[in-house]
């Protein structure tokens, strides 16, 4: 399977099973896509094959010298023998084999708040609630999630403990107690914590920023954007905005992370489909590390983004993409997490397949202790999985999980971004279509459309 695209005066051919990409010009572009278009899959032999090459005489005879056709042809053969150019798909053999793996848990997003001091409109935890009740993790519970992680991560030496909320700093005393435990765990059991924390920031001061700066792997800290953008959506529960006291401490916070090991993480919504400008205002405030998500709400949502949106979002970020090659050359730029691609190590095999591990290494605590999938689960009754105390108690949820990949999903079999994002968010899957084992296609259009903007960039920078 390959994907032909242009984006930004480049002609891009990507092979999906190896991942290599080729820039080509546009006679070979026109001549694979040709190719493409009359088989899927071609082999060395089928490319030097005498009637592929009248073929293409006949259909470019008028348009290309028939020396070109024939050089492209073996250009295109010699990439194929080499597994770079129209690739079986060897990974399908291999799904079972991922599906039966033992996996162990190797990293818990703990709820260390049930509350929050602001009011965002999107919040799928209802302003921390979580549909249930406020409440804050005690040490004790905390203290009984992190012995859960350690037991169930078999021989896994490096564990990742997310502080998640609501809002962590409201229950700031349990964070620093528990990263204390963490680390006295750490040589008594041969294990690494990696500690991270998501906060929005109001609670953050000199005493939070110096902790936080020694003990935490990395840190989100979530603002939308512009002021107007940011105030309308992430207002306090009095409805006053809170951009004007967040952004100085998130710049202060970034810089004294010597602009590392941190991301600026917005929303855009239906409101601000010019997101492009609010990741801009993010790089003129001096933030390197920005992500800019797209929200996902209910159809009766005001805010939700529509499927007639996305012609506008796919303009945004092809406005974007040539904006940061532009500021890359000149000693500008930043990392769009969106556009973040490897396309010469990345995940391995399991991750291309089966994506984050929720459900199976990566479950969700609640602050009395319940364990879910992930934290867009926690609050959904049937996919409760058990708790700290009695640890898996409903293993055919971790089952139903460890099944969930891009080929349980009909939608997946057939895209070309489906090694890019594993087959998407369980969670949205569910939320649309009630089961995992399904794609919002929303999503996956603007999932689309970031890889093939990612990869342009490679190619813009690789052309210096």
């Amino acid at each position: 399977m390959i994907h032909l695209y242009q984006n930004n005066g480049y002609n891009i051919v990507l092979d999906v099973n190896s991942g290599a990409v080729h820039v080509v010009d546009k006679a070979a572009y026109d001549v694979i896509r040709a190719l493409e278009q009359q088989n899927e899959f071609h082999t060395s032999g089928t490319l030097r094959d005498p009637r592929t090459v009248s073929y293409l005489e006949e259909k470019f005879g008028d348009t290309y010298e028939r020396g070109d056709i024939h050089d492209i042809l073996e250009a295109a053969a010699e990439l194929t023998e080499q597994g770079r150019l129209f690739t079986r798909d060897v990974y399908e053999d291999y799904i079972d084999e991922v599906k039966q793996r033992k996996t162990v848990v190797k990293a818990l997003c703990l709820h260390i708040a049930h509350d929050c001091n602001l009011a965002c409109k999107y919040c799928f935890a209802e302003e921390g609630e979580y549909h249930g009740r406020r409440a804050l993790m005690s040490y004790e519970v905390g203290k009984k999630a992190l012995d859960f992680l350690i037991a169930n991560s078999g021989n896994r030496r490096n564990l990742e403990v997310d502080f998640f909320g609501g809002e962590p700093l409201m229950n700031w005393q349990v964070v620093k107690d528990l990263v204390a435990y963490g680390r006295e765990q750490e040589k008594l059991q041969d294990k690494h914590f990696r500690f991270t924390l998501t906060t929005n920031g109001v609670l953050l001061n000199d005493e939070v920023q110096e902790f936080v700066n020694k003990e935490m792997d990395n840190v989100v800290l979530s603002l939308d954007g512009r002021k107007q953008v940011n105030d309308r959506m992430r207002p306090f529960r009095n409805g006053k905005g809170s951009y004007d006291l967040i952004v100085p401490k998130f710049q202060k916070l970034a810089e004294s992370r010597n602009q590392e090991k941190y991301y600026i993480r917005g929303t855009f919504t239906r409101n601000n489909l010019d997101f492009s400008e609010d990741v801009l205002h993010f790089a003129e405030l001096g933030f390197r590390q920005i992500s800019i998500e797209p929200v996902v709400g209910e159809d009766t949502d005001t805010y939700a983004i529509r499927r007639e949106d996305l012609p506008q979002i796919f303009e945004e970020y092809d406005r974007l993409a040539k904006i940061m090659v532009d500021r890359e050359k000149n000693g500008k730029g930043f990392n769009f997490f969106h556009f973040m691609i490897d396309l010469e190590g990345g995940p391995c095999v399991s991750k291309r397949l089966s994506g984050c591990g929720s459900g199976t290494e990566y479950l969700a605590v609640t602050p009395w202790g319940d364990l879910y999938p992930c934290h867009q689960f926690v609050g959904q009754e049937e996919f409760l999985m058990g708790n700290v105390d009695e640890g898996i108690t409903r293993p055919g949820i971790a089952d139903e999980f460890r099944g969930c990949s891009v080929y349980s999903k009909e939608n997946c079999k057939k895209c070309f971004a489906r090694f890019y994002c594993s087959g998407g968010c369980m969670a949205n899957s569910y939320k649309f279509h009630h089961t995992i084992n399904d794609t919002y296609e929303v999503s996956c259009e603007m999932e689309r459309k970031r890889v093939e903007c990612a990869i342009m960039i490679k190619a813009a920078l690789a052309d210096e």
